[in-house]
């Protein structure tokens, strides 16, 4: 009987010819591909031209950074009342309720983690063409139903339903390479999307409209103990190790 050497689950390949023999070359070309436009990503949002020609993938990194603060804040036992996107890729995430200063740490360090920890399951996702589709849908759904519960700005009522339409169209109609194509692509962004702005994760934070603003960062050490630079160094540790960990499994035969 003749053994198959085929894998049971294909590993991504950006849309590579695959082939029984080339196996190894052509996972480590896809992780080279992933970590290169990671990178690439994180340099360009610290450029004016760069964070304009990525500019709706901005505004994705920020809908994934203020949603990971919303629920965390809905988990324990907060309301969340809104979500604003700003066309410069600001934006705020507003929740109501008393918190204690460790609950107020976890908030912001899952604004920091969350999306990192979703892009990675993405990443992950795209191994499996059945889990790469579904991930498109539930992307999708997940756009539209917090555009309509929670989104109160002109911006993120028109990007994020066009995210939304576009993940669920390659979901649906697109082939398996584009499916595949898409959900790498928008899990780096998700797991890199911290980076958006590399100020802001080492910063204690600042003054807008005359009032002082702590940073995520800022904030952690504010509740807890040790400086902000401790925890921007800390996040940034644990999502290299995360981002590290999902290519390996995601290139696994």
């Amino acid at each position: 009987m003749e053994k198959n050497t085929q894998p049971l689950v294909v590993p991504a390949k950006w849309g590579l010819p695959y082939a029984e023999d080339e196996v190894k070359p052509t996972i480590q070309r896809e992780q080279s591909y992933i970590v290169a436009i990671a990178v690439l990503t994180i340099i360009a949002w610290q450029t004016e031209i760069g964070t304009l020609a990525l500019l709706p993938f901005t505004l994705l990194a920020t809908w994934f950074h203020e949603m990971a603060h919303g629920l965390a804040a809905v988990a324990l036992g907060a309301d969340f009342e809104r979500l604003v996107i700003y066309a410069n890729g600001s934006g705020f995430a507003e929740y109501s309720g008393r918190m204690w200063g460790v609950g107020q740490a976890i908030v912001a360090a899952t604004g920091l983690l969350g999306p990192t920890i979703a892009g990675c399951l993405m990443i992950i996702a795209s191994r499996s063409r059945r889990a790469t589709r579904w991930v498109l849908l539930a992307l999708g759904a997940a756009l539209a139903v917090s555009t309509l519960i929670w989104v109160r700005s002109i911006v993120g009522w028109i990007v994020l339903p066009a995210f939304a339409v576009v993940s669920l169209y390659i979901a649906l109609r697109g082939n398996e390479k584009w499916q595949r194509i898409a959900v790498e692509l928008l899990g780096v962004q998700g797991a890199v999307s911290v980076y958006q702005d590399l100020g802001y994760l080492f910063s204690p934070g600042g003054y807008v409209g005359g009032h002082l603003v702590l940073s995520d960062t800022g904030r952690i050490a504010d509740a807890l103990f040790l400086p902000y630079w401790f925890w921007g160094g800390a996040i940034t540790v644990a999502i290299v190790a995360m981002v590290w960990k999902s290519l390996q499994i995601a290139s696994r035969i």
